[in-house]
């Protein structure tokens, strides 16, 4: 770790002299890639990420490293995944002697600014940026970056993360779509209130794409000069089988890049790239040298048209989050298969959705539960979210949903085999202890719920269902 903090600092100095793009990266909160018209959703309204991919290029195989807010942005701030940075369970932190790649841009001459929810927490301390600007929660207005713009003076090129909370819960109670009319996913129960909720979600997707549209036109007022502008997101939205789980509607995430003059616009990649790749991305840009033994691994040459291909696998990983999902899970994924490990399959399948009694999504599990009673679709649906076995394996070409668990086909043994094995080098490189965090429920103990404000003060209210 010593060696890489060196290279950290020695990088610039080793660097090509080259032109430096400005880079305004837009992260939404919780916003699967699915859940975009500009993946070929029908229903939500995102208009103004349909406009930046028009003038760009987007990914339609772009990753995170971990479906948890915290150590989601810690991979991409370290270019590390969880287990070598330290921030493996969610509200973790990384270790205090693993560095930052910020530094690295810093010190190639860029200025470095935040605004909003892009480190998770307070943690954008830790990355040594010039300029933090709150609320930590993630912007819901834009005149912080207007005020941030028009009152900078710096001639550096500049390196600005704007971070939304939406669409994280609390979903907005107003909503813009009719929820009679909303698309409900293979994998949830249909009921009323589900609806009301998708709703809300939808609404609040929508709310992101505005903002967006909002700094995007900022950006190209204020920073005239070459100019690279991104949108993606953290990780899959706050759903069963989305956050917290290593099923593609938590993983896949938006990534789409908009840069006149280089980027052919309208077009679109299938190269594998994920969260950590992002930094590496943007030092190589930047002119500078991606310094050894980091995870991430630029894919500047996609952008130069140079290449077209980066990754043949994807790692995931996750580890939980407090209490409410004491669940660690890890996969590996090729464009066309994936194979996750439940590390612990005696342990239940919980989250926050069927375990808090804040805004989480309580609110419709509860009728899940009660569908579940007299329906058996829904009982199944309960059952495969609560209880799930050590190994699965999905079919991504012909089973995109991953439905249909193929782990134990015989057919399948070889390439079962095979990534298995792969996986288990990958866990072994990066010194993944497989530690548990928290307190786990057990198959056929009773599920309680936990009150999230008591347990921000380390103790747990809980009461039977």
């Amino acid at each position: 770790m010593k060696h890489l903090l060196l290279l950290l600092f020695l990088s610039p100095l080793l660097s090509a002299v080259a032109a430096k793009p400005n880079i305004v990266v837009f992260i939404s909160d919780d916003h699967s890639q699915i859940d975009s018209e500009v993946y070929g959703s029908t229903e939500v309204r995102t208009p103004n990420m349909a406009k930046l991919a028009k003038e760009g290029l987007k990914f339609t195989h772009a990753f995170i490293a971990s479906p948890a807010c915290g150590p989601s942005r810690t991979a991409l701030l370290t270019g590390l995944w969880s287990a070598r940075n330290g921030a493996e369970a969610n509200h973790k932190a990384k270790r205090p002697e693993v560095p930052s790649l910020p530094v690295v841009l810093r010190n190639l001459g860029y200025e470095m600014a935040i605004i909003g929810k892009v480190a998770h927490s307070d943690w954008a301390k830790f990355y040594d940026f010039d300029t933090v600007i709150g609320p930590p929660v993630g912007i819901s207005v834009t005149a912080e970056v207007a005020k941030f713009l028009n009152e900078r003076t710096s001639k550096k090129p500049l390196c600005l993360f704007v971070g939304t909370r939406h669409p994280h819960v609390p979903w907005s109670e107003e909503s813009a779509y009719d929820e009679a009319k909303v698309s409900i996913p293979a994998t949830h129960v249909d009921t009323a209130v589900t609806r009301q909720e998708r709703a809300k979600y939808l609404t609040d997707i929508t709310k992101s794409d505005t903002l967006l549209g909002e700094v995007c036109a900022l950006a190209h007022e204020k920073i005239t000069s070459d100019t690279l502008f991104i949108y993606t997101a953290d990780h899959g939205g706050q759903w069963p089988f989305g956050k917290w789980n290593l099923y593609d509607a938590g993983i896949r995430i938006p990534l789409i890049i908009a840069w006149p003059g280089t980027l052919k616009p309208a077009t679109t990649s299938d190269a594998m790239v994920c969260w950590p790749d992002l930094l590496p991305t943007f030092i190589e840009l930047g002119g500078g040298k991606v310094p050894e033994g980091i995870d991430g691994k630029s894919f500047a040459g996609i952008l130069r048209g140079a290449i077209t291909q980066h990754r043949d696998q994807i790692f995931t990983t996750h580890s939980g989050d407090g209490d409410f999902n004491v669940y660690p899970i890890r996969s590996v994924r090729t464009r066309d298969w994936k194979y996750i490990r439940n590390l612990h399959p005696e342990f239940q399948h919980q989250s926050h959705i069927s375990r808090s009694t804040g805004p989480s999504g309580f609110v419709y599990w509860k009728t899940w539960l009660t569908e579940a009673k007299n329906d058996a679709a829904a009982a199944a649906t309960i059952q495969r979210f609560t209880t799930r076995p050590t190994e699965e394996l999905y079919d991504l070409a012909n089973d995109p949903n991953e439905l249909h668990n193929l782990a134990t086909d015989p057919k399948q043994s070889e390439r079962l085999t095979t990534l298995r094995a792969d996986l288990d080098a990958w866990m072994k490189q990066q010194g993944d202890t497989q530690t548990v965090f928290g307190k786990p429920l057990l198959q056929g103990e009773a599920v309680t719920l936990i009150d999230p404000t008591a347990a921000k003060k380390t103790t747990t209210k809980k009461k039977r269902l």
